[in-house]
Order: structure tokens, then C-alpha cells, then sequence
């Protein structure tokens, strides 16, 4: 069941199909089998996808003969004379869609690392039949009325307690899909359920499409004042690869571009331009505009949500989530935004009185903030990035991850030579537990390219199973955007990457440690999956950790001591920017799927500016997505705010690290290990941490760490 749920989160698509071109398809979909990957035997390392052979063609066949076979097999479970039981039900339905799932996991997995314009319209091609699939086993009411069977009786027959926590999350996850709905209300759904899947597709894709379509081009040399050697050298080879750009200089709205651009240029109206750029994205009134989208986009999910009994989206989403109810993540968020708000200003003012002084007297605004505050961090601290940069070649970073993994839980990983791949520079590597047996592999997807979506996150090719007793490895990938070598130079990261690469290996842990028998337990909910990545972050600063693996790329030598420090003291200074411009994008999400009045002639930019003023959000900083490029709101929905319950989560975690005296506490990490990653969904996420850490978390480290205590 949550298979099928998890294919329609990942599409973020729907475009009208008509019933002929879906007839075509399916005729279409037993044609040259025989020269399609999906309907033979990998024989690759681990099992892994050919990428190699597989090609945009090979895509729709499958997806038919995926759709239908899994239709056969639901069809069995339904037409099974026999009373319904957990293994002619339960586990048969848990079982079903396999062809399926792995055809849906490469295309969606590389249509997000490595899109085309053709692979973006087989995805609006499919996104109408997979939608229409979802629902037909969502809203089969005979199929419900087997799980209703075995559900209503569960407390009469012995079950493992995963056997029961699958039947009760199969039993509410029919009912949330719409299965105790009449027929007019399935209707209803079906077609809701199309047009937001439309829409949240479309939305992204026009989000790819702005991000790749601007250019800052620079001709004259004197506009890189300020700007570090390798951030030039880069800007030139991204020039270089155009003719007409070709002895020029082109900056873009991807972050490794962006965002040193805003934090070493002098020259202020060149980055106000790009940062007015960068914060206007598919807001120009052109075919890329997304207001209209975000307009139809929220009132559908309220429909949706009065549909199913709830009073607006955000209920709906959050029922089924630890936080349970939007008054629950209000309370949460005004309890950081607080604090927050007022390191954000005593941060402002700071650099307004640098700015005060200098000659050309100004109010700072948006495009200043990073700029000066690189100002104050280096008068404050006498740290610079450019200083820190040499200390974190990639390599050496990663090698300093596979180190804290090693010495946390004893496991160790090797690079897979001979293993297909998707594009140029993607490494795969294997990951062993401490008996020697294979945990799963990775693959590493680390900067930036025109078909890749921004940002970093991590995923799989296949999700880790249990076939016929035995486990089967899950195919991991963790997928990023870093800056990328720089002319003689090796791929040097900032803080910030650093830090987003050992989050993003914390995700890819929990996939590689998971051990559950049933698919269908093996999420987590949304705002408790944050808690592997986040708490990994802890390791990434720690001195003990930084002198193993921050090496300078030239010399090999170990980062100084009295660096190590600097970094320790600076580490919260610009806390109440980041948390505040986070912040301020969870009050938005929460507000477009709360308030009563959005549905009435919204005006996105109206609202927008409404919900930041209603929490006293100052002017130099937007909220780190605005309306029209908040992709989150695709795949989050009313879930933004996951971060900061996460992060309760993870500080309080990493506190009984530190309760012990040593950060690698191996009782610690084993029980860390057992008792949450291991579990994946087959417990109450709550339980799983009061069963970690002995109570419920407090949101005192959290302030701590941020320093907003």
C-alpha cells in the first residue's frame, strides 16, 4: 500500500491523458521486451541499474507492464476464495507491485539528477495513468473490505508486532486514500488527485527551467572586485562553455554561483541584480510564472482535505505526523521564532554599523546581508571561508563521513569500479557492517548540471526488502549540488556543504541500516525522518573529527588548531539569520494550508506579504523559499516545519552522546542504531525515541545549539 503512496509523492506530476493515448500505451507496453533492461536480469555489480543501457524509450514500456501486472496481482488478492488473512491480504498486497516500484524508482531517481526535455515529457505523459492507478487500489472497496476483515478482528488472532503495525498502517492508509468515501466522493478525488499532481509537476518543472534560463554576465574585470580566485576561474569556464558568453564571466542562480557571488562581491548594484533574480523566480509574468499554479494548487488541497472530514490541508497532513495538529507546529515555531527574530536583528544592526562608517552610507538591504556578514565574521573572529576552503577537499571530506560511520557503528565502504553509472563523475561505493556482510551501496552525485534540480537530497534505486527470507540491499544515492573544481583546483567545499553532506549521509544511513520484512511499515513519518540526517550533522565540526579528515588540499596539512577554534567560536554567529529566513518559510507553508481566507481571490504575492509582516519578519530577509520557488510545498506540504522537530529530536539525541564524556559512545551509537535506524516505520516514531533516549525530548539543546539560549 504505501508503495503505491510513495510513487505518487515522488511524481510530483499530473497532465490529462485521454483514454486513446493510454490504450496506445498499453498496446505498446509488451513491444521489444527483449531489448528492454527492465524486463530482464541485471547483471551488475550488487544488482544495481544499467544505466548504461537504459534509455528514454525503455521508460513507458515498462510502466505499462509494471501497472499491469500489479493489477493481476491485486486482482488474485481480491478474487481469493478463501477468508482473508494476514498472508493471503496483508502480506500478498505488501508483496505486489515489485516491477513496478523498480521501474518508478530509476525514472523518478534520474528524472531528478539527470532530466531531459524528453524524460519531463514522459513524465506528464504517465503522470494522468499512474494517478489513476493510485486510486483504483486506493479506492477498491473490495480490496478494503479484505483489509477491513483482518483489521477489525486484529485483536482476536497472535500477530508479530510488526505483522500488527502493518495492518494498522494498511488499514489507515485506504482510509486516508479515500476508500470510506461514497461514489461520488471517490470521483471527486480522483479528479483532485490528478489536477495537484499536475500541478505540483508543472510547478517544478517551471522551477528547473528558471533556475537554467538566467545568466549574469560580466565582460568587464573590474565587477569581480572582491570576488575569490576560484569563484572567478569558475564563472570563466561557465562562460567558456558558450560562444556567445565565450572570455566573459556568467554567474547563475545555482547556490555554488550564487551564493559566494552575494558574499564576496564589492560591487553592490551587481548583487542586488542577481539576488533580485535569484528571490524572483517564476514570478516574471512569463510562461514560467507560478502564481496561478500555487492559487489552484492550495485550494484543490483544501477540497481535498474538507473531502476527507478535515477542516483545511494542514490538519489533514498532520494527523497522520508526530506534530498532529497545526496548533502543535505554531507553538513549536513561536517558541524559536522569538528568540530568533532578535539575534536576526542585533545581527543587522551589527553590519549597519560597518556600513555606517564606510563612505557611501546606505540601509542595508537583502543583498548586503551576506556580504557583511562575511565582514563581521572576519573582523569578529578573524575567520574567513576562503581560509577554510583548502582544509575541505570533497575527497577528504568524504573520507572524514566514512570515518565518524566507521568509528560510530564499525561499518566501512569501498569504491565500486566496474559499476554502471548515470553520468560522468557519479561514484559508487559499497558499505560493509562490522561482520563483513554488505549493507547496501551508494551512489555519490555531487555538483551541479542543467538537468539536475537544486538543492541536495538523498534517495534509492531500490529501498531495502526481505525476498524470500533473506534480505536484499537497498541501492542508495545521495544526490547534491556542490561547488565543483575550479581550474587547477580540486573541488573545494564551503561550511555550509560540508555540513549539507554529512546531513544528506545521514538519511542515506537510516536507508542502509533499515531492516524491516514489510514495505509497507518502512517510512517514517515526514517530520521524524529529519532526525538520522540532522543528528549526523553534530559529528561534522567536532575537533576530534576535523583533524582527521580537514587536510589542506596542497600541503596535506592538518588543519591548524587555532582554526579548529575559530570555527568552534564563530559556529553560532549568523544563527538568527538562518534560523529566522527558515523559520519564516515554515510560517508560510503552515499559513497557505491553514487560513480560511487563502481560497478567496488569493493574491500569492498579497498573502505572502501579509503572513511574513504577521510575524515581524525584517525586510533584508525573505524566507528562505518565497511562494513561487517553495518547491518543499510540492513534496512537504504543510510540512516544512519538519526541520525544527527534527532538530528537538536530533539535538536531544546528540545530547546523550555527550552525556557519556565521548561522542562516539559505541553502547550509545549500537543502541542509536538498533532502536531507530534499524526500525524504519514499524513502531510509533515517538516510542522509537523515548525507547533511544529513556524520555521525551526537550527543546533546550536546540536553543543551545542555535544559540538562541
Amino acid at each position: 500500500m504505501k508503495k503505491i503512496l510513495l510513487i505518487s509523492m515522488l511524481m510530483f506530476m499530473v497532465i490529462a491523458t485521454s483514454s486513446a493515448q493510454t490504450t496506445t500505451m498499453l498496446s505498446d507496453a509488451s513491444l521489444n521486451q527483449s531489448d528492454n533492461p527492465f524486463f530482464n536480469e541485471w547483471k551488475t555489480p550488487f544488482g544495481v541499474p544499467p544505466f548504461d543501457i537504459i534509455r528514454n524509450e525503455h521508460f513507458i514500456p515498462a510502466f505499462m507492464a509494471g501497472i499491469e501486472q500489479h493489477n493481476k496481482e491485486i486482482e488474485v488478492i481480491i478474487a481469493n476464495p478463501a477468508t482473508p488473512d494476514f498472508d493471503n491480504t496483508m502480506e500478498a498486497l505488501d508483496a505486489s507491485g515489485k516491477f513496478l516500484e523498480k521501474v518508478s524508482s530509476v525514472f523518478f531517481g534520474l528524472n531528478g539528477a539527470n532530466t531531459n526535455q524528453q524524460m519531463q515529457e514522459i513524465a506528464k505523459k504517465l503522470s494522468s495513468i499512474l494517478s489513476k492507478h493510485n486510486d483504483d487500489i486506493n479506492l477498491n472497496s473490495r480490496l478494503f473490505d479484505r483489509v477491513k476483515i483482518i483489521y477489525n478482528t486484529r485483536e482476536q488472532v497472535k500477530y508479530d508486532p510488526d505483522q500488527l503495525r502493518l495492518i494498522e498502517e494498511t488499514y489507515k492508509n485506504f482510509v486516508r486514500g479515500g476508500a470510506g468515501l461514497d461514489s461520488t466522493g471517490k470521483i471527486k478525488l480522483r479528479e483532485l488527485n490528478k489536477e495537484i499532481s499536475m500541478l505540483q509537476l508543472t510547478f517544478g518543472q517551471n522551477l528547473l527551467a528558471e533556475n537554467n534560463s538566467y545568466k549574469l554576465i560580466i565582460d568587464n574585470k573590474g565587477d569581480l572586485s572582491g570576488l575569490p580566485e576560484d569563484v572567478i576561474t569558475t564563472a570563466a569556464q561557465a562562460a567558456n562553455a558558450d560562444t556567445a558568453t565565450k572570455g566573459k564571466w556568467v554567474f547563475t542562480l545555482q547556490n555554488p554561483s550564487i551564493m559566494p557571488f552575494l558574499q564576496f562581491s564589492d560591487k553592490r548594484e551587481l548583487r542586488e541584480k542577481i539576488f533580485t533574480a535569484y528571490t524572483n523566480r517564476c514570478n516574471n509574468n512569463n510562461p514560467r510564472d507560478n502564481k496561478q499554479i500555487i492559487e489552484k494548487l492550495v485550494r484543490m488541497r483544501d477540497q481535498k482535505a474538507k473531502l476527507m472530514g478535515y477542516p483545511n490541508f494542514a490538519a489533514y497532513v498532520l494527523d497522520d505526523r508526530m506534530a498532529k495538529t497545526p496548533g502543535n507546529v505554531y507553538d513549536l515555531l513561536k517558541q524559536v521564532w522569538t528568540p530568533a527574530l532578535a539575534m536576526a536583528k542585533k545581527e543587522r544592526d551589527d553590519m549597519q554599523q560597518i556600513i555606517n562608517k564606510s563612505a557611501d552610507k546606505f540601509g542595508m538591504m537583502g543583498w548586503d546581508w551576506r556580504y557583511y556578514s562575511e565582514k563581521v565574521r572576519r573582523a569578529r573572529f578573524d575567520l574567513d571561508e576562503e581560509t577554510v576552503k583548502p582544509y575541505f577537499k570533497l575527497e577528504n571530506v568524504r573520507e572524514g563521513i566514512f570515518y565518524v560511520a566507521g568509528k560510530l557503528y564499525g561499518i566501512t565502504f569501498k569504491e565500486v569500479k566496474d559499476a554502471p553509472t548515470y553520468y560522468k563523475g557519479v561514484d559508487l561505493y559499497e558499505c560493509r557492517d562490522n561482520d563483513g556482510s554488505l549493507l547496501g551501496v551508494v551512489y555519490m552525485d555531487f555538483h551541479p548540471r542543467a538537468g539536475k534540480r537544486g538543492g541536495a537530497w538523498c534517495g534509492s534505486y531500490r529501498s531495502q526488502s526481505y525476498q524470500d527470507g533473506k534480505r536484499v540491499p537497498p541501492v542508495m544515492t545521495i544526490v547534491c549540488n556542490f561547488s565543483a573544481p575550479s581550474g587547477d583546483k580540486p573541488a573545494l567545499l564551503t561550511a555550509d556543504e560540508v555540513e549539507t553532506f554529512f546531513h544528506e549521509f545521514g538519511h542515506n544511513l537510516a536507508g542502509l541500516f533499515r531492516n524491516v520484512r514489510y514495505q509497507g511499515i518502512g517510512g517514517v513519518p515526514r517530520d521524524f525522518v529529519e532526525l538520522p540526517s540532522q543528528i549526523n550533522e553534530h559529528w561534522a565540526f567536532e575537533p576530534e573529527v576535523l583533524n582527521v579528515y580537514a587536510r589542506h588540499y596542497l600541503t596535506g596539512e592538518v588543519i591548524p588548531q587555532t582554526l579548529v577554534e575559530k570555527i568552534v567560536k564563530s559556529g553560532k554567529y549568523g544563527e538568527g539569520f538562518k534560523t529566522t529566513e527558515y523559520l519564516a518559510a515554515c510560517f508560510l507553508d503552515m499559513d497557505y494550508h491553514t487560513s480560511a481566507e487563502v481560497y478567496k481571490n488569493l493574491d500569492v504575492l498579497k498573502f505572502e506579504a501579509a503572513s511574513m509582516d504577521k510575524i515581524g519578519l525584517i525586510k533584508q530577509i525573505p524566507p528562505r523559499y518565497r511562494s513561487t520557488y517553495f518547491q518543499h510545498t510540492g513534496g512537504y506540504m504543510a510540512g516544512y516545519y519538519s526541520y525544527i522537530l527534527a532538530e528537538v529530536l536530533d539535538a536531544d539525541a546528540f545530547q546523550a552522546f555527550k552525556e557519556t564524556g565521548n561522542i562516539f559512545d559505541q553502547a550509545t551509537a549500537k543502541k542509536f542504531r538498533t532502536d531507530i535506524l534499524e526500525k524504519g516505520g514499524s513502531k510509533d516514531a515517538m516510542e522509537m525515541y523515548v525507547d533511544f533516549r529513556g524520555k521525551k525530548p526537550s527543546i533546550d539543546p536546540l536553543l543551545e545549539n542555535r544559540g538562541l539560549k
